[in-house]
This record gives structure tokens, C-alpha cells and sequence, in this order.
């Protein structure tokens, strides 16, 4: 028997955009943005504090989801569509630690498909740069506030000039017009 749901966990800068860019996908049963760590005993975090890039937390996603419809591999992919992998300081105009990008697994399944598609990506050539997205087992996931949710839905106008802004746009549109 099929499992019905499962999560996944991703820090791809700003977590409005991870959000925006998964939301959406049939499958997808929901998107918490959030604060996301490989260590389980850091003290409760918010957004003041994060933003500061003083502490062991990135900016996050994380994605609950229905591999019937939707698998995890197909979740990467969308992952990999929506960040400068090759980044090391941040994500576009956006810098810090907390700002940098990972994948935070699981359990070794995830773990094991996720250095697959990593790998497959450096393979391919498409970044004449190292890729620099860490993998990573998931220590602990703070839900951001409640004003982060949904951030695209409820200030679509803010978000498409973050979007641009940002750099972000432009950077997809050029490097993923397939």
C-alpha cells in the first residue's frame, strides 16, 4: 500500500518564492514557509531574529504533498527551476547565511534522491560554476509568522516587484525557458 502523503523540506532563499513556486502544483497539499535548521536545539526563531543571518537557520519551505500524484523527484526538479544553485552567499539580491540554499531530507530515501538529481544537474553542465546547494539531513522546522503565508496570494503586487527586484525572475527566465 502506497503511502498517501509525505514532506519535503527546502531552503531556496527567500521563502516567498520557494513558496510560490510549489503551491500551485497538482499534488501539493500544502507550503508552510519557515525557518529550517539541521540542528534540533536552537531556541524557537522568528523573523527578527533570522533576518539578522546570526544564527544556524535558512529561510524555508516545507511542502506536504501526495507522491501518487506528485513525487519527490518531480518536487526537486521545480526546486532546481527556482534557484541559482551555484550561489554560495545567498540567492540574487538577497545575502546571508540565512538566504543560502539546501535540501533538507528526511529520511535516506530522500536523501539518496536528492544527491541523484544534484548529481545529475552537475553532470549536465547547464552552470559553468560548482554547484553549491548543501543536502542535508532536517533537524527542526519553525512555521514563520502568519503575515509569511501565502505571501504571494496576499500582496501579488509586492512579491512580482520582490520577484524582479530580486533578480530572481530574470535569472528563471534565462536559465529555464524550457
Amino acid at each position: 500500500m502506497e503511502k498517501d502523503i509525505e514532506i519535503a523540506t527546502f531552503a531556496g532563499g527567500c521563502f516567498w518564492c520557494s513558496e510560490d513556486a510549489f503551491r500551485k502544483k497538482e499534488g501539493v497539499i500544502s507550503v508552510v514557509s519557515g525557518y529550517v535548521s539541521d540542528k534540533e536545539n536552537e531556541l524557537k526563531p522568528n523573523y527578527e531574529i533570522v533576518s539578522t543571518g546570526k544564527t544556524l537557520f535558512r529561510e524555508g519551505v516545507q511542502i506536504t504533498f501526495n507522491p501518487n500524484i506528485i513525487s519527490y523527484e518531480e518536487l526537486l526538479t521545480i526546486y532546481w527551476r527556482h534557484i541559482d544553485p551555484t550561489q554560495d552567499d545567498g540567492q540574487f539580491a538577497d545575502r546571508g547565511f540565512h538566504y543560502t540554499t539546501a535540501i533538507y531530507y528526511h529520511n535516506t530515501v530522500q536523501k539518496e534522491i536528492a544527491t541523484k538529481s544534484k548529481q545529475e544537474l552537475e553532470k549536465s553542465k547547464k552552470f559553468n560554476k560548482e554547484i553549491m546547494t548543501k543536502i542535508i539531513p532536517l533537524g527542526i522546522f519553525y512555521k514563520a509568522e502568519q503575515y509569511h503565508q501565502d505571501y504571494s496570494n496576499k500582496n501579488p503586487n509586492h512579491y512580482e516587484m520582490y520577484s524582479i527586484g530580486s533578480g530572481r525572475k530574470g535569472f528563471i527566465e534565462k536559465n529555464w525557458r524550457d
